[in-house]
């Protein structure tokens, strides 16, 4: 049975395997998705070794850079974004495994973004520095959107305490690639200065998981436009699959 899965630690905020389970048994194909909960990037290689079926998987945190070094290919947006979280398994015979990497979460992003700008939204403040953060940044750079990096360390650029009124009143959006606000810890939340967030400003959580996060609530308590990550997920994965049964050349 053709396998495909999900690589992370931990996995049980995911939502990938219910979502392709069911999307197989309605289309009445004899694949199957399974989780894959490794404590380490190290152990990719040996899963897949041990899963002979296995042809396509999708990475999360932490691994979404650390998985780079275990990849015989990149794509192009996968390079030029560095980090991954779509990979495509080639098994020839007898040989090792062909590794290539993908990123979806760029088109995922930017395609259900895109409805909800408006001529006012030109400059992006994106809490977090991780791997999701640089899918973000790249799919602003496409839309004509400054981003600026916000996160506790200054060797990062901005940092939380360094926001201003003025900051805030020029970067009318807000997105949150950390993973604050999960469930179960639903009430934790990015350190901004909300009491500056006006009905301008547009509040997009990666998490999904409440629908509404003590992040996106902010946004609603000051008429502000919010958008969680469901849509994006459902874009990335689709994008993913997309890629995993394509005899061509991908393009983001």
């Amino acid at each position: 049975m053709r396998t495909f899965g999900l690589v992370g630690f931990p996995l049980g905020h995911s939502f990938s395997r219910n979502f392709f389970t069911e999307k197989f048994a309605k289309e009445g194909k004899a694949e199957q998705y399974l989780n894959f909960e490794i404590p380490s990037i190290d152990l990719v290689e040996e899963l897949i070794l041990k899963h002979p079926d296995l042809v396509g998987l999708n990475v999360t945190i932490p691994y979404k850079t650390a998985i780079i070094p275990f990849l015989d290919e990149l794509d192009e947006v996968a390079v030029n974004i560095g980090a991954v979280n779509t990979v495509v398994i080639h098994r020839s015979s007898g040989g090792k495994p062909n590794l290539k990497g993908f990123n979806t979460d760029e088109y995922g992003f930017r395609t259900s973004l895109l409805p909800l700008l408006k001529s006012h939204h030109q400059k992006a403040l994106v809490l977090g520095t991780g791997g999701a953060s640089r899918a973000v940044v790249h799919a602003l750079d496409k839309l004509g959107i400054t981003s600026t990096l916000v996160s506790r360390s200054v060797s990062n650029g901005l940092i939380y305490a360094g926001i201003t009124e003025e900051i805030m009143q020029e970067h009318t959006i807000l997105i949150n690639t950390t993973p604050l606000g999960t469930y179960p810890d639903s009430s934790s939340k990015p350190d901004v200065p909300y009491q500056w967030i006006t009905d301008r400003h547009l509040l997009y959580d990666l998490v999904y998981n409440p629908p509404i996060t003590s992040f996106l609530q902010e946004g609603l308590d000051h008429q502000a436009q919010v958008k969680n990550g469901y849509e994006m997920l459902v874009l990335q994965a689709l994008r993913a699959y997309d890629i995993w049964n394509s005899t061509g050349n991908y393009s983001g």
